[in-house]
């Protein structure tokens, strides 16, 4: 409570890195009281940056120079669901199985959290391991687009747990949406 800290994640989807795959991205995420208050994700093979702060997200191309500012959509109906491309667990394919009708992308690092924020897709059902880092800046790119994280009881993922079962900044299971409403167990 009352602490203002940096996390950095010089390379999330390290798996994705590796494979060749352009999903991997660096972030950096400034959190104060427990929220990411402001971050920035960089998707270098794509040269791509996405930035937030308080209610105003924005997208960077690189080749372009182009920037624009970034709001999440309205909940389709049927949402375009993102799933992670190298983390999938049984709780995240049940998740799946209950919305069969919809779109599922399978997308690598916290780009999950940058597609939800421009509005190109809606949920991102989080059921395995994360880390504080993996997530924080991808989150204040979300928030700051209008969108939320939440946890499976639907209370806002926090930052800077400490002692937890799964060892410090280890994260609960979560679900990232558009529209920041949205009941996890949906």
């Amino acid at each position: 409570p009352g602490s203002s800290f940096v996390l950095v994640d010089p390379l999330d989807g390290t798996r994705e890195f590796v494979s060749r795959n352009p999903d991997f991205t660096v972030n950096i995420a400034l959190v104060r009281d427990g929220a990411p208050v402001a971050g920035v994700v960089f998707a270098p093979a794509r040269g791509t940056l996405w930035g937030g702060a308080g209610e105003r997200a924005w997208r960077l191309d690189e080749a372009s120079g182009a920037r624009s500012d970034i709001r999440v959509r309205p909940m389709a109906a049927c949402p375009v669901i993102l799933a992670s491309r190298s983390h999938r667990t049984p709780e995240t394919e049940a998740f799946l199985s209950r919305h069969a009708d919809c779109e599922t992308r399978a997308v690598g690092s916290s780009l999950k959290f940058c597609m939800i924020a421009e509005g190109g897709a809606d949920l991102y059902p989080r059921h395995g391991r994360t880390m504080e880092w993996d997530t924080a800046a991808g989150d204040a790119v979300l928030r700051a687009a209008g969108g939320m994280t939440r946890t499976l009881d639907g209370a806002p993922l926090t930052y800077g747990k400490r002692g937890g079962a799964d060892g410090d900044w280890a994260n609960p299971f979560f679900i990232a949406s558009g529209t920041g409403d949205v009941q996890p167990s949906s």
